[in-house]
């Protein structure tokens, strides 16, 4: 993979599915709602009313919207579940491991002298969980989470707010995602981006290309020169 000819300042990963391994998540949500292919039906959904909110200038902590997700499309097959039940089964996503490449990744890119923090939709008590459970934790000058700006990805909001709390401007940042949806609302921010093509993962045909993308952490430490 060709190096880009101009690298970033900042680092901006974001966490579920780029960082961490959602495997033990999807199976309980697959067990819940009795479908191997409702994970993926989950996540949208979940994406979808977090967007809702965000329009409609509410703000619910992502494991709120998730859990009141699951309730929804566990009515839709007559199962019942409840606010508290369903927060609990979610509770899983504190303690996803991180995939293979990450660490070595991040290692690499840390060496290199990236300024490195992350951005997630996560609360902050679970980003915080998350990257001490999966040993992330000491790669990341900051971990930023949208319950900060109360406003969730990809809002241009989110990632201009992102840059200032690292004291840079957006275009010296890139976003790190797995989401073509997350690429594409840093792009149209004005941040460079880098897609991590996670299996079952697609850009959005209708946004800008990234600037660059990767199979995986270590793709992208090729990309950067690291």
């Amino acid at each position: 993979m060709s190096q880009l000819s101009a690298k970033p300042t900042v680092l901006l990963f974001d966490v579920n599915e780029t960082l961490l391994d959602m495997t033990p998540l999807k199976k309980m949500v697959a067990e819940v709602l009795q479908d191997p292919k409702a994970p993926e039906l989950w996540f949208a959904t979940m994406l979808q009313y977090s967007l809702a909110a965000t329009v409609s200038g509410q703000y619910f902590a992502f494991p709120e919207i998730g859990a009141a997700v699951l309730q929804m499309l566990a009515r839709n097959i007559d199962v019942a579940i409840s606010q508290a039940d369903a927060m609990e089964k979610l509770s899983i996503m504190k303690s996803l491991p991180a995939h293979k490449d990450v660490e070595p990744g991040l290692r690499r890119l840390k060496d290199a002298g990236f300024r490195m923090a992350t951005l997630t939709n996560s609360s902050q008590d679970g980003v915080r969980a998350q990257l001490q459970g999966a040993s992330l934790s000491d790669f990341f000058e900051r971990q930023l989470s949208v319950e900060s700006v109360r406003k969730f990805k990809p809002h241009a909001d989110v990632y201009a707010w992102a840059a200032r709390e690292m004291n840079v401007e957006p275009a010296q940042c890139m976003l790190v995602a797995a989401h073509g949806w997350d690429v594409a609302g840093a792009k149209w921010a004005g941040l460079a981006t880098a897609f991590i093509a996670r299996q079952g993962q697609q850009k959005f045909g209708l946004a800008p290309q990234p600037d660059t993308e990767a199979a995986d952490l270590l793709g992208l430490c090729q990309a950067l020169g690291a």
